[in-house]
């Protein structure tokens, strides 16, 4: 028995199949403007392998603030018509078999905790570093929604006065001031683009990638302090960096070195799914739902 999954993103929706505990005949296509096209472009995915898989039901990662009790994907997203109707219904009608649903940023913690750089662990922090920061909160194996479904939503917080986690920790956000300082238009140079400066001894560049490791550690540091988990996995573009978890861990010194009270070193660790995460824990969501999880 195999299950379909699928990766619903703002661009684009990526589908596989899970079959002999693995990620088989991955494909994708363009995100459809409505419901009902989605619907239909999700219809013809399940075709395309009816002959060759059985099919025994379907997982989904979806952007949003998916509420698994109501059958509702709250919030907002680039995805706007998936939200705020019963679509549990409509997808269990539309597949024909059980379904499953979780927020994309939480498929991508369950990855890491079922097959990845958290196995065998309970407790964990799951940090995206993107264009903001997101992420996801595991305890005891289980995703920790909140009450308000925004367990794992760590850009909100404050770090520097009234700027948050995400303007201050984002390599987008740590470009576009780069770019300030010039006088250059936002979006004219990349985070990759001042890392790179900074290696080559531009001193404002190397004053704004140390005020981004700085302000990712403290974000960092606060989480460990908050929820005392047994490792903070830290994924998004940035984690591709080879020298991301020393330039961290630098800085982790200098906090405590503040901090003197403070003894306790976060445990991190880069991800180890990339391309695959949502799709992977996608999967591991519909066998904590449906059973069967390995």
């Amino acid at each position: 028995m195999s299950l379909l999954v699928f990766d619903i993103g703002g661009s684009a929706v990526k589908y596989a199949v899970w079959d002999k505990e693995e990620i088989v005949d991955k494909g994708s296509f363009i995100t459809p403007s409505t419901w009902e096209e989605m619907k239909t472009s999700l219809l013809q995915v399940k075709q395309k392998f009816a002959n060759q898989f059985m099919i025994e039901g379907v997982a989904i990662s979806s952007p949003g603030a998916v509420n698994q009790r109501r059958g509702v994907v709250e919030g907002a997203s680039a995805v706007p018509y998936l939200h705020d109707f019963e679509i549990y219904p409509e997808l269990t009608e539309l597949f024909g078999c059980p379904i499953s649903m979780e927020n994309d940023a939480n498929c991508a913690a369950l990855a890491e905790v079922w097959k990845g750089a958290a196995k065998g662990l309970k407790d964990i922090i799951f940090v995206v570093v993107g264009t903001g920061i997101g992420g996801s909160v595991i305890v005891d194996g289980k995703i920790h929604h909140g009450k308000h479904l925004f367990g794992g939503e760590f850009g909100y917080m404050l770090l520097n006065h009234d700027e948050t986690f995400s303007t201050l920790a984002s390599p987008v956000k740590m470009a576009v001031r780069y770019a300030k300082r010039f006088n250059l238009p936002s979006g004219k140079i990349s985070g990759k683009e001042v890392f790179e400066l900074a290696e080559q001894g531009d001193k404002i560049a190397i004053e704004e990638t140390e005020k981004f490791y700085y302000s990712l550690a403290q974000g960092i540091y606060n989480l460990q302090y908050s929820y005392d988990p047994e490792k903070i996995i830290i994924g998004g573009g940035v984690s591709a960096k080879p020298d991301l978890i020393p330039q961290l861990h630098r800085k982790f010194k200098e906090i405590l070195d503040k901090v003197q009270i403070a003894k306790i070193v976060p445990d991190i660790a880069i991800c180890k799914f990339e391309n695959d995460a949502n799709l992977i824990g996608a999967v591991y969501n519909y066998h904590l739902n449906h059973g069967e999880s390995k």
